[in-house]
Order: structure tokens, then sequence, then C-alpha cells
């Protein structure tokens, strides 16, 4: 005979979720329209229901532990619908935003991710760095504002490649993709505490890799579940803001790593790089193309947000990271606008800016709203190999679940 489990509630952790997004969650009945209305969520077990119970009990373990919140897209359509107010896309955002400053240490970047109180902390970091970088330049060249024999502007003069980059920049990204292996790893031993449903009747990817390849090429590149939230116009503006982000970051990454890869190449004799490059020169060209991008997707998706009359409660989360970018994509752009017109003072003010944004989007990344783009893929690899997601199921009418 079983053992009955009693339930023991966290009141602190109901008490977070509400601070964070789910202030609504009280107004729920079980109603079961949050289930039925989402485009994404699969026929058996569906969410957000079960999740609006979880967090109306306090479940904190169980919740952690569920991979269904790393499925919702948070399209907006089950907050619409909910005939209480209860707001469940709210609900899933705010288990994802705890996730994110839970999952790893170190716990302090996690809590000033949290509230826009902590900002000073986290722009102050990178800006002090990259001061004193300024100041050690200018005592040697005897000017903070220094130009090239020719009269060019050079940004290696201020800020050399060996000492913004590679001594900082390149650390910072082992930190930082050590930290989300770690991240996933403990997120993966959470999936692995839950119950699971076995399904019969189709073969399942052998591996995990497999399960990743899938969710990259079907899903990621394509922004299929983005797409498939819903026709209104809303969802399609999400989806194309986040398409243009995407494709933008790919090519400021591939810039960005192919310059890097030539700075050492003329170091080694292998190339001689010749910087700053020219206006058409090819990577100069993609760098522009990227940072024009970026602020196409800025504007789809800032427009959306500020024109949302309460179907997404704007968060810290969401403002920061849309904020960031932002400024990442300005400072790049005036960086080079300044440049290119000789006002020297100006472009190198532009450029520390720029890198102070570009050290908070990239070191702050495990705790941001843009960590939850690893932990989802990393979920929706997870979500396969175990069978919860996956082409054969949903195509597959005669299922047979074996509990």
């Amino acid at each position: 005979m079983s053992k009955a489990e009693r339930i023991k509630p966290d009141l602190e952790f109901i008490e977070e979720l509400q601070s964070v997004g789910g202030q609504d969650i009280k107004k729920c009945y079980q109603c079961a329209t949050c289930s039925v209305v989402c485009p994404l969520s699969p026929m058996d077990n569906s969410f957000p229901r079960k999740e609006m119970a979880w967090a109306q009990w306090g479940l904190k373990d169980k919740l952690m532990g569920d991979i269904d919140m790393w499925l919702c897209h948070k399209c907006g359509q089950c907050s619409d619908l909910c005939p209480r107010g209860a707001y469940p896309g709210e609900l899933m955002a705010s288990l994802r935003n705890i996730a994110y400053r839970s999952l790893v240490g170190p716990q302090c970047l996690g809590k000033w991710m949290s509230s826009a109180k902590h900002l000073p902390k986290l722009i102050g970091i990178p800006a002090i760095l990259y001061l004193l970088i300024w100041l050690i330049s200018a005592s040697i060249h005897g000017t903070p504002f220094p130009v090239g024999h020719e009269g060019e502007i050079e940004y290696g003069l201020i800020f050399p490649p060996l000492w913004t980059v590679d001594l900082i920049f390149v650390p910072l990204l082992i930190f930082v993709l050590y930290t989300f292996y770690k991240g996933i790893k403990n997120l993966y031993a959470e999936f692995d505490k839950q119950p699971r449903t076995f399904v019969i009747g189709y073969e399942k990817p052998k591996n995990i890799l497999v399960s990743l390849w899938q969710v990259i090429k079907e899903e990621v590149v394509t922004h299929k579940k983005w797409k498939d939230c819903g026709e209104e116009q809303d969802d399609q503006t999400k989806f194309q803001g986040h398409l243009f982000l995407f494709y933008s970051f790919v090519a400021l990454a591939i810039v960005t790593a192919l310059l890097s890869a030539s700075f050492w190449a003329d170091i080694f004799g292998i190339w001689e790089h010749s910087y700053p490059m020219a206006f058409f020169n090819p990577l100069n060209l993609l760098a522009n193309i990227g940072a024009i991008g970026l602020v196409v997707g800025l504007v789809y998706l800032t427009k959306r947000r500020i024109n949302d009359t309460g179907r997404d409660a704007s968060t810290f989360y969401d403002w920061y990271l849309l904020g960031i970018i932002w400024v990442v994509a300005i400072t790049g752009i005036l960086s080079e606008v300044f440049r290119l017109s000789e006002a020297v003072g100006l472009t190198y003010i532009s450029y520390y800016l720029h890198l102070i944004s570009v050290f908070m989007l990239i070191g702050y990344l495990p705790w941001s709203k843009l960590g939850h783009f690893v932990y989802r893929i990393a979920a929706l690899a997870y979500a396969r190999k175990i069978g919860r997601i996956s082409t054969e199921i949903e195509n597959n009418k005669n299922k047979l679940y074996v509990l």
C-alpha cells in the first residue's frame, strides 16, 4: 500500500513568486482554460494549469524541476483568455526568472539581476575595469584621446585588443560557458527527479546530442515555436523581433570571432591585419548589417512592450535585457559614426560605453533573461530525449502511454 505524502507549502517561495510577476496566482480556480488555449502545450499532462496549482500550494521543488515551464514561449493567449485574470503566462515567466538566479552561483549576481536597485553595481564592475585601462593607456600616450600616426582614430590606442579582448573577454567567456555547463547540469538533475511518462510506438533519439541537433535545426534556426504561438499581429511582431535579434547576434558573433583570429594571425605573422577596417571591408559590412538588424529587432520588441496594455506585465528582467541590447547597438553605431567623422573624444567615450554594455550583456548572461535562450534549448533537447516533445509524438494518433 502506498504511503500518502503530506504537502508542505513553501510560503517564502509563494511570496517570491508574487514579487517577480506572479502576484495573481491566487485568483486561479483551475478552470483549465489556459491549458486548452495554449498552442504549444502537449495533449497529455498539459500546462500551465498544473503549474498554477503547484504555485498556489507552494511546491517549489516540484516547480523548479518542471520541464514544462521552459517549453512555454509566453505568447500570452492563456493570460488573455483567463476568466479570473490570474495571468498564467506571467507565472511561467516568473518561474523562469527565479530559476535563472538559482540554478548556479555566485548567488549575489542572481540577486543583483532581480532588481533595478542593484543596477549601479552591475554597471560599476566593467565601468571601473575599463576606466583603469583607459587611464593607463592615457598615461602611456600622454593624452586620453590619442590618434594614430596618420591622424586616424584607433580604438586600440586606448583599449588595446590584448587587454580588452583576450585578457578580459576570453576568460569572461570561459566563465560564462562553464557557468552554463553547471546550470544545465543542475537543470537536468532536477528533471531526472521528476516522474516520467514513456511513449510506446516510435523510436526516440538515441542520445541528447541527437535531440539537441533536432532542436537547433527545427526550432532555433527557424524560430518555429515563436511563430506557432499565435496568428495575431502582436504574436507575429514578437516572432519577427526575436528572429531579427537572433540572426543579428549570429552575424556580430562571426565578425568578433574573425577579428580576434585576425589579430592573433597578425601577431604570429600569418596574415597582416589592417585596422581600422575600410568601410567596404566584408567584415565591416557584415558588422553594419548585424547592427542594423539589431536595431530593427529592438524596435519590434520595444514597440510591442510599450504598446502592451496588460498582456505581459513587464519586469526588470524584461527591460534590463532590452535596455542593454539597445545600449550595445547604439554605442556600437555611434563609435563607428564618430570615428568616421573624426570626433576623437566622442569616439572613445562611445567605445568605452560600448565595452561596458557588451561586458554586461555577456558577463551576466547566465542570470539574465537572455540566459533562458540557452536553458530553453537545453530543456527542449531533454524533452525530445525523454519523449515529452517530439515530431513523432505530435503526429502519432495511436499513442499508448505507460505511466
